[in-house]
């Protein structure tokens, strides 16, 4: 069984303003001051919008930039990317592939043993599900990636 992942109006209508202004608006959450900045806990991370599973926190590193940042996506079909020409500079911008909801953006400055991107991410775009919670939600097929054997 396959999941469509996608905005609806429902799930658009469940927003915070944050949320919002974020994932529809293209917007930036404050540094340091998000929900998962220096969350160390083991799971994933959803699109807030459609539950589209975006990242895992064994991808997680602590960049000292104050949003959450990534390796690389659970899969690399989760996300896609064009160019963000805004702020005066070009950068390149991260969305679902599902939902499209803006998410945050990629640079070449991660840690060069796992591939040197950094995939800069606001908190407000995403849901964490903690590891224990991850077959109750519908994420049972993760659980995998957290077991001492998972290679």
């Amino acid at each position: 069984m396959t999941t469509e992942y996608r905005a609806t109006p429902e799930a658009l209508a469940r927003l915070t303003p944050m949320q919002r202004k974020v994932t529809q608006n293209d917007g930036t959450e404050p540094a340091f001051r998000n929900e998962y900045h220096d969350n160390k806990a083991a799971g994933i991370y959803v699109d807030i919008v459609s539950g589209q599973p975006l990242f895992s926190s064994l991808d997680k590193y602590d960049s000292g930039t104050g949003w959450p940042s990534f390796t690389k996506p659970i899969e690399a079909s989760a996300v896609t990317t064009k160019t963000d020409r805004g702020f005066f500079m070009t950068r390149t911008e991260v969305r679902s592939s599902g939902a499209d909801s803006h998410l945050g953006h990629v640079f070449d400055d991660g840690p060069r043993d796992a591939g040197g991107l950094r995939y800069c991410m606001n908190s407000a775009a995403m849901r964490f599900i903690p590891v224990d919670q991850l077959e109750a939600e519908g994420y049972g097929q993760f659980t995998a990636l957290f077991t001492k054997d998972a290679s």
